[in-house]
C-alpha cells in the first residue's frame, strides 16, 4: 500500500489522466464565481445585480463577446426579475423577464433567464425562450447548452445529441458546448464518449467546472463511486498548493458529493454537504428535499418544513415536497395540511402508490380529523395501505402489511368496545298466544 507521501507524489499524475488536463494546475483564468442556471451552467454575469448574500441565484449567465447591452428600461426590469427569483417567487420573475424582452427586443440575457424560469415551471416555452437567446446573439453557446440539456430532460436524447453535434460544428472551440454534449453521451449510457468530450473541452479550458462536472455525474451513473469522489475532491478540495481546487464553490459538486455519501449510509457528511450547497444555491430543490427528509427521519419535522416550504416555491408542482411536506405536517400534528397536501398528489397522479401509503400513516395515526371518528379513519387506513399494495405489487418491500395487522387490530378493538359500550337491544318477548275459543 502506498504511503500518504507516495499518494500525494502521484496525485496530480492521476488527477491530470482523470480529468485529461495537459497540464497538471488550474492554468488560465479562473471565471468568476456567480449565479449559475443549473447542471452544466455557467458563471454569472456581471451586469446582473449581486445576489443577496453573496449566494448563486441560478437565473443568469455570462456575457459573450460582442453582445448588445440592454437598455435602461430593460436593465430595470432585469434587475427586478433578479431579486424576484433570489427570493423564489418564480412567477413575478417571470413576468419582469418578459417585461423585460418587450422592453428591449435584443434582451438575449433576459429570454434566457425567462427560460430558466420557464423550465423551472414545467413549461415547454422554455426551449423556445433559449433558442431566441442565442438566435439573437449566434454564439452565445451557453443558451445553446441549456437549450440541448432541456430536450435530453424531456426524454428526447437522440434530438439532444444531433443538436449538440450541429452547433459544435460551427463552435467546434466552444468548452461549454463538448461539455454540454458529454452530459448528453453520458445520458445516452455511452460513457466512453462522455468521458471523450469532457476531456476536450477540458483541453479547451483547463479550468471549466462544468466539464469536470460531467466527468464525475458520469462516474456516478456508473457506479464507480471511489472515481466520482476524485473528480469531486479536485473540483473542491484540490491536492495541496500546487494543484488548488478548481472550482470550491461549485454548488453542484457539494450536491454530488452528498448524494454519494447517502449511498455510503454516512449522514452527518451528506447533510454537511447538503447545507454547503444551499448556502451557494437556494434554489437547488433536490438538496433542500434529501435535507428535509433527513431531518424528518431523524425526529426534526419542526425542522423540515421551513426547507421544504422553501422548496415548494422554486419547484411548485413536485410531487416529492408535497409528498414530505405533507409528512412534516402529520409529523407535527397538523393533520389537516397533511391530508390537502396528500391528495393534492393523488389529484395530480393517482397511480403514485406512494401517496396512499403515506395517508394510510396519516389515518392510522392522526389522533383528531374533523369530519371524522377513530372507526372512520381506522377504515381509511386500511382501504389506502391496500391500494398501496395493489399498484406496488409482489416487489413491495416495505412494512406496508404490519401497518396492515395493526391497522386490523385497531378496528378489532373499536368494535369490541362498540359492543361493550353500545349492546344491542334485547328483543321483547314475544306475545302469549290467544286462548282458544269455548266450544260452541
Amino acid at each position: 500500500m502506498s504511503s500518504p507521501t507516495s499518494f500525494r507524489s502521484f496525485a496530480p499524475l492521476i488527477l491530470s489522466s482523470l480529468l485529461g488536463l495537459g497540464a497538471v494546475g488550474c492554468g488560465g483564468t479562473k471565471p468568476p464565481v456567480g449565479p449559475q442556471p443549473g447542471p452544466g451552467g455557467q458563471p454569472g454575469n456581471p451586469m446582473a445585480p449581486p445576489p443577496p448574500g453573496g449566494v448563486q441565484n441560478g437565473a443568469v449567465d455570462q456575457t459573450p463577446d460582442g453582445a448588445p447591452k440592454m437598455n435602461a428600461q430593460a436593465m430595470a426590469f432585469y434587475q427586478q426579475a433578479m431579486m424576484l427569483w433570489a427570493n423564489g417567487d418564480l412567477q413575478g420573475a417571470k413576468a419582469s423577464f418578459i417585461q423585460a424582452t418587450q422592453a428591449d427586443s435584443n434582451a438575449y440575457q433576459a429570454h434566457y433567464s425567462l427560460g430558466v424560469i420557464q423550465e423551472r415551471l414545467g413549461e415547454s416555452a422554455a426551449l423556445q425562450s433559449y433558442a431566441k437567446a442565442f438566435e439573437i446573439v449566434p454564439n452565445y453557446d451557453r443558451a445553446m447548452v441549456a437549450h440541448g440539456l432541456l430536450l435530453a430532460k424531456k426524454g428526447k436524447l437522440s434530438d439532444a445529441d444531433s443538436f449538440f453535434t450541429k452547433q459544435r460544428s460551427k463552435m467546434s472551440k466552444s468548452a461549454p458546448l463538448a461539455a454540454g454534449h458529454a452530459e448528453v453521451k453520458s445520458l445516452q449510457k455511452d460513457t466512453a464518449g462522455a468521458q471523450e468530450l469532457a476531456r476536450s473541452a477540458l483541453k479547451l479550458d483547463p479550468t471549466y467546472a462544468p466539464a469536470m462536472m460531467v466527468i464525475a455525474r458520469d462516474h456516478f451513473r456508473n457506479r464507480r463511486l471511489d472515481l466520482s469522489l476524485y473528480a469531486l475532491k479536485a473540483i473542491l478540495d484540490g491536492f495541496g498548493p500546487d494543484n488548488p481546487a478548481r472550482d470550491p464553490d461549485n454548488a453542484e459538486a457539494h450536491l454530488l458529493r452528498a448524494n454519494i455519501f447517502v449511498e455510503q449510509e454516512l449522514r452527518s457528511l451528506a447533510m454537511g454537504s447538503y447545507k454547503k450547497a444551499l448556502e451557494l444555491r437556494p434554489d437547488l430543490v433536490g438538496a433542500r428535499v434529501k435535507l428535509a427528509n433527513y431531518m424528518l427521519q431523524a425526529g426534526s419535522a419542526d425542522e423540515a418544513l421551513p426547507e421544504l416550504q422553501t422548496a415548494l416555491k422554486y419547484d411548485p408542482d413536485n410531487l416529492d415536497i408535497h409528498l414530505s411536506l405533507g409528512d412534516a405536517h402529520r409529523l407535527t400534528g397538523n393533520y389537516t395540511q397533511a391530508k390537502q397536501e396528500f391528495e393534492w398528489v393523488k389529484k395530480k397522479d393517482s397511480s403514485l402508490p406512494q401517496v396512499y401509503y403515506n395517508l394510510g400513516l396519516l389515518y392510522l395515526f392522526a389522533t383528531d380529523m374533523p369530519g371524522m371518528n377513530e372507526k372512520q379513519r381506522v377504515l381509511a387506513a386500511i382501504k389506502n395501505f391496500e391500494k398501496y399494495k395493489e399498484l406496488k405489487g409482489k416487489s413491495d418491500r416495505s412494512d406496508v402489511d404490519e401497518l396492515l395487522n395493526r391497522a386490523e387490530l385497531k378496528k378489532a378493538e373499536i368494535e369490541a368496545l362498540e359492543k361493550v359500550t353500545n349492546p344491542p337491544a334485547t328483543p321483547a318477548p314475544a306475545a302469549p298466544a290467544p286462548a282458544p275459543a269455548p266450544a260452541g
